[in-house]
């Protein structure tokens, strides 16, 4: 076993820093495949659905020869879909988008990797994103800020791994408007299990924030719809506050939800008037929600109460 001066010097915000530019690496791959994944997995659920010819005449009532068009057609994109290449989050190896180069060993080091190909592909010169290094350095300094504000304690490890499911929620939200299932789902549970054996918040807490958080984004969504007649929010947003809930508590879901209520606004008006809203005139709250559970988590519950007056 480690003794208390390796597992300080392992947890330290220099270790763990550059652990955290590994797993940002890991990150940008989870952000930009996770997604596409999800995308494949409907289509061939959908065509394998919709090349049964007894279900479109009895669900969508259409006619003889109408559904068996469809169904034909269906089962030709199941084929299709079939004999694409694998898709997951450790294969095919990353390679440019452009022109599919496949990135060398070298080209994958976090930060230096970028640098070393001054931002372009070194195949077909194409402009590598910014993000990609952003994400990176981000993730390493928010590993060492944890392990500047929690010590080097086996817990820090916790709310490392919380912290990173966060970023990597805000990111694939801000491109396509989803809160996978896949990451918010485990979120939530590993929240409750932490607690449940005694590492982070006491069990009872976890629980209340957990159905907190939930039931109030929940009972807004309905308020919204029920008067408007529209969705405000997704179901994402629900289970992402209700994560968040079981991981801080339920003190927090007022702090967080008015955090990014304030932040969202303000990022809003300013897309508005720079005209870069997307198409619905929208912006996904998740990110916001992300952004406030960190500052919360690293300002820490008795400043936050204190900033409301609270303590």
């Amino acid at each position: 076993m480690a003794t208390t001066t390796e597992l300080q010097w392992l947890l330290s915000p220099w270790v763990l820093g550059v652990l955290g530019l590994c797993i940002g690496s890991f990150l940008n791959v989870v952000v930009h495949r996770l997604p596409r994944m999800m995308e494949r997995q409907w289509l061939t659920d959908a065509a394998a659905q919709l090349s049964d010819e007894e279900v479109l005449l009895q669900g969508a009532q259409l006619g003889k020869a109408e559904a068996g068009a469809l169904a034909k057609a269906s089962a030709a994109l199941a084929t299709k879909l079939e004999q694409l290449p694998a898709l997951g989050i450790a294969m095919p190896r990353s390679r440019c988008p452009h022109c599919g180069h496949q990135l060398k060993w070298h080209e994958n080091i976090p930060l230096l990797g970028y640098a070393m190909l001054r931002g372009r592909c070194s195949a077909c010169l194409a402009p590598i994103s910014a993000r990609y290094p952003f994400i990176e350095l981000l993730t390493g300094l928010m590993f060492a800020g944890l392990s500047w504000h929690f010590g080097p304690e086996p817990s820090t490890l916790l709310w490392c791994a919380f912290a990173a499911a966060l970023l990597a929620l805000a990111a694939i939200d801000w491109d396509t408007t989803l809160l996978p299932d896949a990451i918010n789902q485990p979120l939530l549970w590993a929240g409750l299990l932490v607690a449940l054996l005694g590492w982070t918040i006491p069990l009872q807490a976890a629980l209340t924030g957990a159905l907190v958080g939930y039931l109030s984004l929940w009972s807004v969504y309905w308020l919204f719809k029920l008067t408007t007649g529209k969705e405000g929010m997704g179901y994402g947003d629900f289970k992402l506050l209700a994560a968040l809930g079981a991981w801080l508590g339920w003190q927090m879901i007022l702090p967080i939800v008015l955090g990014a209520s304030v932040i969202g606004a303000v990022v809003g008006i300013a897309m508005k008037l720079n005209a870069k809203l997307r198409e619905g005139r929208y912006v996904p709250f998740g990110p916001f929600l992300a952004g406030a559970g960190l500052v919360v988590l690293f300002a820490g519950q008795a400043r936050v109460l204190g900033w409301l007056g609270w303590a």
